[in-house]
């Protein structure tokens, strides 16, 4: 195995900004037959594993500490959300490991009260939004007492970026809309709620110039590299990630549909200079979540 040089000396350092659940929560109830397209596409499969072997995974790999995201499309997709309160107790059984995020439907008249609770009641760190999946455009004034609410909070939101495997192939994409995954309807929000912190999540394929523009326009606004290996991510996106964007960049994988091992071996060949690694696999993640 050949990691990045900041993690050759075996400390378990870096931070996976975006994990899901390896459980049938996740991939069976609310993944639904859209996830099961995307496994198909890809040549995947959805098994289910238990979250001592994904900690173990990691730790082995030089993760030592993930984002277990939430999720919540019920209105748009009709699958059950994966339960913030589940999300909570996945949380405090390995609070050495995952940064618990909750989900809120958008389109569910108590979304507002349910941020509230997933802060004040729960304590989760942050929000999770699929726009492609929840069936909903972010820059919609409908939406804006929801960002409020969550600035107010004062915890950081992950919104998803580009295109969306679910539903591929499928007649229609099951209905799922891609366009609700352009990041330039985030430039809206991150404008009007200056205070709150945004990470956009994947490079943001077809719309990677789009993101990268917001991220360096707007102080309030980050990018990770989840979704994608690394050999597969558009060149600009990298030397961007490599300069101008070195504070602004997280590393991510999207578990379990990519693990941190492979990833990172990639990462490792793209020879980022040593502090540029450190800022990407843990600095950039530790301040915008708060971490010691």
């Amino acid at each position: 195995m050949t990691l990045p040089t900041v993690l050759d000396d075996g400390d378990a350092r870096a931070i996976d900004t975006h994990a899901h659940q390896p459980t049938s929560e996740f991939l069976h109830d609310a993944g639904g037959e859209m996830m099961k397209d995307a496994a198909d596409r890809f040549g995947a499969d959805l098994e289910t594993d238990t979250y001592e072997n994904m900690i173990a995974e990691y730790r082995e790999a030089g993760v030592g500490r993930a984002v277990l995201l939430g999720w919540d499309a019920e209105t748009n997709t009709g699958n059950p959300p994966v339960p913030n309160d589940y999300v909570a107790e996945v949380r405090d059984e390995y609070d050495d490991f995952f940064v618990g995020f909750g989900s809120v439907d958008p389109l569910k008249d108590d979304c507002v009260e349910e941020a509230v609770r997933c802060v004040e009641d729960l304590d989760l760190s942050g929000f999770k939004f699929q726009q492609i999946a929840q069936g909903f455009d972010p820059s919609d004034g409908a939406h804006a007492e929801l960002w409020e609410t969550i600035e107010d909070l004062g915890v950081p939101c992950v919104f998803h970026g580009g295109n969306s495997t679910l539903g591929a192939c499928s007649a229609g994409g099951r209905g799922l809309k891609i366009k609700y995954g352009n990041p330039m309807l985030l430039d809206d929000v991150a404008a009007d709620h200056p205070d709150l912190r945004i990470l956009i999540a994947h490079p943001a394929f077809p719309w990677e110039k789009e993101q990268l523009a917001i991220c360096q326009q707007k102080g309030n606004v980050y990018m990770d590299l989840s979704g994608w290996m690394p050999k597969y991510i558009d060149d600009q996106v990298l030397h961007y990630a490599k300069t101008l964007l070195k504070d602004n960049v997280m590393f991510g994988t999207d578990y379990p549909m990519i693990e941190p091992e492979p990833w990172l071996e990639q990462f490792a060949e793209l020879e980022f200079p040593e502090p540029v690694q450190r800022k990407i696999l843990w600095e950039n993640a530790e301040a915008f979540l708060g971490l010691s």
